[in-house]
């Protein structure tokens, strides 16, 4: 327990003191995210987790899939999210049998928890330590940056989430897989 909250510490440290965070600055240019050292908001204040990784506005994940804890389809952090639900993710046959073999089934339906059930391509809102354990794992799914709660750097390493960004003209507007 005590290295997990070294682990955890050392993450909000990195998030808190700015060390390096995602930044969107000139993407269009750009074939890859750019990462620059920035002045990082404040960890504890609500407006950290209304902002995505490059310190904008949080954009939505998937509206048509009611993402994230509270469906809103954003994937917003708050007090009442235990699961840090932050990472928009797209998801991939891969992440999709690893988290089943992890006893989370992100595939069959649940209506009565408006859960539609996943399949590839899907953008969902994930949580950090199911994501981190992905990447551990070798299956972590692609990122979209500007869906992703800036909260999530409290407990990812930026350097890990920019390896698995997704560009800007790989998402569709609504957030839904392109066809």
């Amino acid at each position: 327990m005590r290295d997990v909250f070294r682990t955890r510490l050392a993450r909000a440290a990195l998030g808190i003191f700015g060390i390096c965070i995602l930044m969107g600055a000139n993407r269009a240019m750009s074939a890859e995210p750019i990462i620059q050292p920035i002045d990082p908001p404040d960890l504890n204040s609500s407006a950290a987790y209304e902002q995505n990784l490059y310190g904008r506005p949080l954009q939505a994940c998937s509206k048509d899939l009611h993402a994230g804890a509270d469906r809103s389809g954003y994937c917003r952090l708050s007090i009442a999210d235990l699961g840090v639900h932050g990472v928009c993710a797209q998801m991939t046959e891969a992440f999709l049998s690893y988290t089943l073999s992890q006893g989370n089934d992100l595939i069959t339906p649940r209506p009565d928890f408006r859960f539609p059930g996943l399949k590839p391509g899907d953008f969902w809102c994930v949580c950090a330590g199911r994501w981190q354990q992905a990447l551990d794992a070798g299956v972590a799914p692609p990122v979209n940056p500007e869906a992703t709660s800036y909260g999530v750097l409290a407990t990812l390493f930026a350097s890990d989430l920019n390896r698995h960004l997704i560009r800007p003209s790989q998402v569709p507007p609504s957030g839904e897989p392109k066809q």
